[in-house]
């Protein structure tokens, strides 16, 4: 009998205890949420905004539109439907973009496809989120024009502070008469960590072609191997970028036409000025000025863009190693390229086609390149030598010399 007692009341503990797991994990998910977005948007570079939100304990719903801070160019919109679990939340959607000033929908209207679907899966109790996209085949003939393309598969991954994304592009041709491009298959690999908003982040993308193909009539290129990483990273002093980018093998005519890497760094730009930029543009954008021209936007932005030059920025060229063995033509070049950052009230970026005003931003360049087993007819092209093998360009005050000798014109 007292067991038989002891039921109801156990019953009725469960039942809480599930009930109040089930209000925990929407809570949980509706936080992450909002934060993810926030912090995406922090990063300034676009404008998001959650819309239609119903939010239940058993289920949620909503609007997501993700567009640039500026122009109309394109606007992207997702929906969710969010089902909440005691330990996992599953979410399904649509993903529609819009392009131009009229947002015409790129499915449906200029594409006979339907939106791509998506889903994914939350885990409450990690904070992480697993889900992926599928892009469907697609083929749009325009006269002699045709894109065709295969499709390709998205999966994204992370949690607060730290977000991956791995795309599997397949092929896709352009033709136009005679001439044809065919690119693909191809891997997008990129990972974003960050601060909360946005206020220190690092951003790593690398992608990889298998192979690339242009015909036209009498010439044919095919590469193969070719692979693009870039670093993005701000911390609480500097923005740096590195570029790396090796180009496989370039084939034409059954030979190997060309071979390289190259490897760039920027960096120097201040960080507190970039991030007073951004806020700077976020505040513009939710006050309405959208439709802002080009000119009338650098006017409102000029003292916080000059202000990210304050540091001195500088162009490392680390490496540039091409070699052409059909051609017998090979390049070593490395160097750096500084600009000089100081009073920075006498330059304008509004007034940038100016003559004037370019010749104010080029007295501001200095630096020094050398090219080593410099090629004959490169010497022959710039009246040096012809047994010079080192070629040394400086730059002093915008001003180009080679080999100690002003830079003759390049084509006469």
């Amino acid at each position: 009998m007292r067991k038989e007692r002891l039921i109801v009341p156990l019953l009725v503990v469960l039942l809480l205890a599930w009930l109040s797991a089930q209000a925990v994990s929407s809570w949980l998910f509706e936080r992450e949420m909002a934060r993810t977005l926030a912090d995406l948007e922090a990063r300034g570079e676009i404008d998001i905004e959650r819309v239609e939100v119903e939010q239940g304990w058993w289920s949620s719903s909503g609007r997501i539109y993700l567009a640039p801070l500026f122009g109309h160019l394109w606007q992207l919109e997702l929906t969710y439907r969010a089902r909440h679990g005691v330990l996992s939340t599953h979410l399904d959607g649509e993903a529609m973009l819009r392009h131009g000033p009229n947002a015409v929908h790129l499915f449906g209207d200029s594409l006979a496809t339907s939106p791509p679907l998506w889903e994914a899966s939350y885990h409450s109790l990690t904070g992480t989120l697993e889900g992926g996209l599928q892009l469907a085949p697609l083929r749009i003939t325009q006269q002699e024009r045709e894109l065709v393309f295969g499709g390709g598969r998205l999966r994204f991954s992370g949690e607060q502070g730290n977000w991956r994304m791995r795309a599997h592009l397949d092929a896709w041709s352009l033709s136009d008469g005679a001439a044809r491009l065919e690119v693909g298959p191809a891997i997008l690999n990129s990972q974003y960590a960050y601060t909360e908003d946005a206020h220190t982040f690092t951003q790593e993308d690398r992608l990889q072609i298998e192979s690339f193909t242009w015909h036209q009539p009498q010439l044919r290129l095919d590469g193969n191997g070719i692979r693009l990483s870039n670093r993005t990273s701000l911390d609480e002093q500097e923005l740096r970028m590195q570029l790396a980018l090796d180009l496989g093998e370039i084939h034409t005519a059954e030979q190997v036409l060309l071979t390289g890497q190259v490897d760039v760094e920027l960096s120097r730009f201040n960080a507190d000025a970039i991030r007073s930029s951004m806020l700077r543009l976020r505040k513009l954008a939710a006050s309405g000025h959208h439709g802002m021209k080009q000119k009338a936007l650098l006017g409102e932005l000029e003292p916080n863009l000059l202000a990210v030059l304050q540091d001195s920025p500088r162009l490392d060229l680390q490496r540039l190693e091409l070699d052409s063995p059909m051609l017998g033509l090979s390049a070593r070049v490395d160097g750096s390229l500084f600009f000089d950052g100081r009073r920075l009230e006498e330059l304008s970026l509004v007034g940038l086609d100016e003559p004037t005003v370019k010749a104010r931003w080029r007295r501001r360049l200095d630096g020094d390149f050398t090219w080593y087993e410099l090629p004959t007819v490169v010497a022959l092209w710039l009246g040096l030598p012809l047994d010079t093998r080192t070629l040394e360009v400086d730059v002093g005050r915008g001003q180009v010399r080679v080999n100690s000798r002003p830079l003759p014109p390049l084509w006469r």
